[in-house]
């Protein structure tokens, strides 16, 4: 099979059928085998609905149904568990992604060599400061923290080879960077591509300004994952050295001048060097410890189940 297309969605009744067929005949004229995967992320509307009645009249499409709103990343890793393609497209189910970008992305990653080639919009037909300013200021903060040259780092639109989504773990709310999360998989052909950006047609975005502060949040933990992920002793371990060493120094002073230099002084308790020395002593402790438990878990840890499924079509 050549494409996969995967489309979260939540409350998209209105766009689902435009949508299908839109890409159904960009598919056709191009001559790809393809199929279609519907996630809806616990659509209270009559989404699943018009899934099914587009499942019945083109065995393409492919759908899968939440019991309620686990997010848009468990979405997007429920239709990359299921997906079958050599290359796996992503795209919002708002029309505000064009499926006639489909072809060239497609051939960028399966004749030009690239693992992931994400959408940039660079002319937005959104509110410059409730949309636009926030997200170049996010984008510019990715870029920075994760070397990941990307312009539009939460462009739905985007393609894959299969092996990448195969071996990337989207949680959380990590879909803003799946880029960084395919670098750290060790797939460095990472490119962007100008596509064209539409103005919703139906209904409103499901997004407020709450997803540019789990945004930058979200950006703080990947940073964290990406350095420290795989050896969190290094950075626990290395502070509680630090912090327990800075406290026995104190410590050490005191014992000494109390000993040999001003035993007839203040009782060390009465110094406020000596809560100093104690508190850095046991933060350090916690710590250090704080870095073995991490690396205790990150050992025995298992993959829990992060959404249900109450229904599928065609799988």
């Amino acid at each position: 099979m050549n494409i996969s297309v995967v489309i979260p969605l939540l409350n998209e009744q209105e766009s689902l059928l435009e949508l299908h067929d839109w890409i159904a005949e960009v598919m056709q004229s191009n001559r790809f085998s393809y199929e279609i995967l519907f996630i809806d992320d616990g659509s209270t509307d009559d989404s699943w609905k018009t899934i099914q009645s587009m499942a019945s009249a083109n065995g393409h499409i492919k759908g899968i149904r939440f019991p309620k709103n686990f997010g848009k990343s468990q979405a997007l890793h429920a239709g990359f568990e299921i997906a079958q393609g050599d290359v796996i497209i992503t795209m919002d189910a708002d029309l505000q992604d064009n499926p006639e970008e489909i072809p060239e992305l497609y051939n960028l990653v399966k004749n030009g060599g690239f693992d992931l080639i994400s959408g940039w919009k660079k002319k937005r037909y959104d509110s410059f400061f409730m949309k636009n300013l926030p997200s170049k200021l996010f984008n510019w903060a990715a870029r920075r923290t994760s070397g990941v040259r990307l312009h539009d780092f939460n462009c739905g639109l985007k393609a894959y080879k299969n092996q990448v989504i195969k071996n990337i773990d989207v949680y959380g709310e990590m879909h803003r960077y799946i880029p960084v999360l395919a670098k750290n998989a060790g797939f460095s052909k990472i490119d962007e591509k100008i596509v064209k950006h539409q103005a919703r047609k139906y209904g409103k975005t499901k997004f407020g300004m709450e997803r540019f502060i789990n945004g930058f949040l979200d950006l703080i933990t990947i940073w964290f994952i990406s350095k420290f992920g795989k050896r969190p002793m290094h950075l626990f371990g290395a502070l509680g050295v630090l912090m327990f060493f800075i406290g026995l120094v104190f410590a050490v002073y005191l014992g000494v001048d109390k000993l040999f230099i001003n035993p007839a002084g203040r009782l060390i308790t009465q110094r406020p060097q000596f809560f100093i020395s104690l508190t850095t002593m046991i933060l350090g402790t916690q710590l250090f410890i704080a870095g073995f438990l991490g690396e205790m878990l990150l050992r025995s840890r298992r993959k829990d189940q992060r959404y249900k499924i109450s229904e599928k079509i065609n799988l």
